[in-house]
């Protein structure tokens, strides 16, 4: 096979940051993303309506000229969000709701403590219909961070999707087994999107041979054993899982330091990155239901009319990418060769 052809792909997560930022990070997605859900953890976060809507604008005027790209907002809950705030982020125009657990991940301490507490507010947005997407991670110190997401799973996932049956959850960037098990016996309204991270790489890629710091994001990589499962899972074409990137970009100077910044900015080659994985995975003509159509069917949005094609030329991702400020930032797979380009970015 030389070429493949699929419905345009959306990202149903990923992480635009804001500001000068923006003029690398939209341009990247919108190359082959008719659609993204953006996460809202900016500083200060994008806690209500209003800040939403001008987070949307700012991302729109960074589009490059004649896109159609379209971003899906969200609102990062806090222990002060209301369902008065459910409610006028929902007539706004907002798609979903972002629940992070208080310093699970990059710019999340202003986040949730006690999830219990926000219970009238998934009420709200069950009746609302909006979606509830969570970073599916405890936070206590005595958690091993490789068991945090399984943890997760027993103590606050479950109860949540008991709790509200009819609320749609979009468990994020899973990592492990039991996540995999838990998306699957779980009813329709329970999905999962899964990053190309987690599919290429285990935890040998970040520590074997020294700390590999631009292969460090959170949730952590997990033991190759939990990387076959979530590649199993995406192979058998189940409906329930599909792509979001989490990409997330972090200069340079930010990553390769004691504080060793979470995430993989991986917009800039993505839709090549997720072919890698089903070409190894021996059938690429399961990517387009994961990129193009098992999300769209779960958040109840029309699927994309256009197409894009993929043409099979070995290329490298770049070393680097300079930004206009002069910062250098390291794309994920940096230095690796892809088989497969964008026919559009050749």
């Amino acid at each position: 096979m030389q070429s493949i052809t699929l419905r345009t792909p959306d990202d149903w997560h990923l992480h635009f940051r804001d500001n000068e930022l923006l003029a690398e990070t939209v341009p990247a997605t919108a190359r082959c993303f008719a659609r993204a859900i953006v996460m809202p953890n900016l500083v200060p976060p994008v806690v209500n309506a209003q800040q939403a809507t001008a987070y949307r604008q700012r991302i729109e005027a960074a589009r490059p000229a004649n896109s159609q790209f379209t971003p899906l907002m969200t609102l990062y809950l806090t222990n002060q969000t209301t369902a008065q705030d459910i409610a006028d982020a929902h007539a706004a125009g907002v798609t979903a709701c972002k629940l992070y657990p208080a310093g699970a991940t990059t710019n999340s301490d202003a986040a949730v403590t006690g999830i219990e507490a926000l219970y009238p507010v998934f009420e709200a947005m069950q009746k609302a219909g909006m979606p509830l997407l969570i970073h599916g991670e405890v936070t206590d110190n005595h958690i091993d961070i490789f068991d945090r997401e399984k943890v997760f799973i027993e103590t606050h996932l479950a109860p949540i999707v008991a709790a509200f049956p009819e609320l749609k959850v979009v468990f994020e960037h899973i990592t492990t087994s039991e996540a995999v098990q838990f998306v699957s016996q779980a009813s329709d309204f329970v999905g999962a999107t899964i990053t190309p991270q987690h599919l290429l790489l285990n935890r040998n890629d970040l520590l074997v041979g020294g700390v590999r710091p631009h292969n460090y994001c959170l949730p952590v990589l997990k033991r190759n054993t939990h990387q076959q499962a979530l590649r199993d899972v995406v192979a058998s074409g189940s409906r329930k899982f599909f792509l979001g990137t989490d990409s997330a970009p972090h200069a340079r100077h930010k990553k390769e330091n004691a504080c060793g910044c979470a995430g993989c900015y991986s917009a800039w080659s993505a839709i090549e990155l997720y072919a890698e994985v089903f070409e190894q995975l021996g059938d690429v003509t399961k990517l387009e239901g994961f990129a193009s159509e098992y999300g769209a069917d779960f958040y109840g949005l029309p699927r994309n009319s256009g197409t894009i094609t993929l043409v099979r030329s070995a290329w490298q991702v770049p070393e680097q990418i300079t930004l206009a400020d002069g910062t250098d930032m390291v794309p994920f797979y940096a230095g690796q060769t892809l088989n497969w380009k964008l026919e559009a970015s050749l």
